[in-house]
């Protein structure tokens, strides 16, 4: 076997500029990094407004996505079995659970939403199947896009009906009398 012998004056050592390489090369790795992760996260963020701020900012929210919530407004629910295209008017319910509180809860208040004639509202288009909770004071709860017209086009439609779920407690959970 042939051995090879290295001579310690040959060798040259780095210094701090392969030093300086190997961080400035971390640096900008770094960064991009980051900078992926930053215009990622603002392309696909949805920003969650009430009916108010939605008629508040108006067309410099249009084509953004949004999520919004609100009480529907049953009599001006529209839906064509044909296209699958739902509508339906929206009136604001605020987002602040200490208000919510206030009025007697969400049912309340989802209540006084859709009674209320001044309160503000939106018009939703959504196309899909018509959901069972699909009327009066339930609370919708849309992502999709605001368009130039001023109409929330949904891509999402949730519901929630407070008073379906507000029953008494369950014999077997209810506190015993006269023990």
């Amino acid at each position: 076997m042939a051995q090879t012998t290295v001579n310690p004056g040959t060798l040259r050592t780095t210094g701090s500029g392969g030093r300086a390489k190997f961080i400035i090369g971390g640096v900008l790795i770094a960064a991009a990094i980051i900078y992926l992760i930053v215009s990622t996260l603002q392309s696909t963020a949805q920003y969650f407004y009430t009916v108010d701020e939605i008629k508040l900012k108006g067309a410099s929210i249009a084509g953004q996505n949004l999520r919004a919530s609100g009480a529907v407004l049953g009599d001006t629910i529209t839906y064509d079995p044909a296209t699958l295209t739902i509508t339906f008017d929206m009136a604001h319910v605020s987002a602040n659970q200490a208000d919510i509180d206030a009025q007697g809860g969400l049912a309340v208040a989802l209540h006084n939403a859709v009674a209320n004639p001044n309160a503000q509202r939106v018009k939703v288009v959504y196309v899909g199947p018509k959901p069972d909770l699909l009327k009066n004071e339930a609370q919708a709860i849309v992502t999709g896009k605001i368009g130039e017209d001023g109409v929330f086009y949904a891509d999402e439609l949730l519901l929630k009906c407070p008073t379906r779920y507000e029953e008494a407690l369950p014999s077997q959970v209810a506190p015993e009398s006269g023990s």
